[in-house]
């Protein structure tokens, strides 16, 4: 073996590692598998993620509300001009945090959960009460492979 090839080689097999590695994890990984992974859930069910799932809070749009109505006067129209001023404040990061957490309510029921949490893979398969989305969708994946 020549010596300039020694020279370099622990750089390629550094650099062919790193590239590797990150390569393998992501063809093994559960949410490569599944091409659409959507969760629901609320507050009060946590999850552990997978990234690059979509979450679905089914009481998001509700503390939004509860955001937006801290500390109203007593008085209705005061209150709703201070509610007015809040959504104009707000701007529209807030539109669209009000508009996704609807939107999530309506996908979910249009989906026919039932009970959360749900982990819904290719809006076809559906794993209720799992917290850890990666475990779900590996049930999905082993049913799959069990069901072809």
């Amino acid at each position: 073996m020549p010596a300039s090839f020694s020279r370099f080689s622990p750089r390629w097999r550094t650099l062919g590692l790193a590239v590797a590695l990150p390569v393998a994890l992501a063809a093994f990984c559960p949410a490569t598998f599944a091409a659409d992974v959507l969760v629901v859930t609320d507050s009060r069910h946590p999850l552990k993620t997978m990234g690059g799932e979509r979450l679905i809070e089914l009481d998001e749009a509700h503390r939004i509300e509860a955001e937006l109505s801290v500390e109203l006067p007593a008085d209705s129209e005061q209150a709703a001009a201070v509610v007015k001023r809040r959504l104009n404040s707000g701007g529209a990061d807030l539109q669209r945090r009000i508009a996704s957490a609807y939107q999530g309510v309506t996908d979910a029921w249009s989906l026919g959960i039932t009970s959360i949490p749900a982990v819904v893979v290719d809006q076809r398969y559906v794993v209720y009460g799992e917290p850890d989305v990666a475990r779900a969708v590996a049930r999905v994946q082993q049913h799959r492979r069990a069901q072809p």
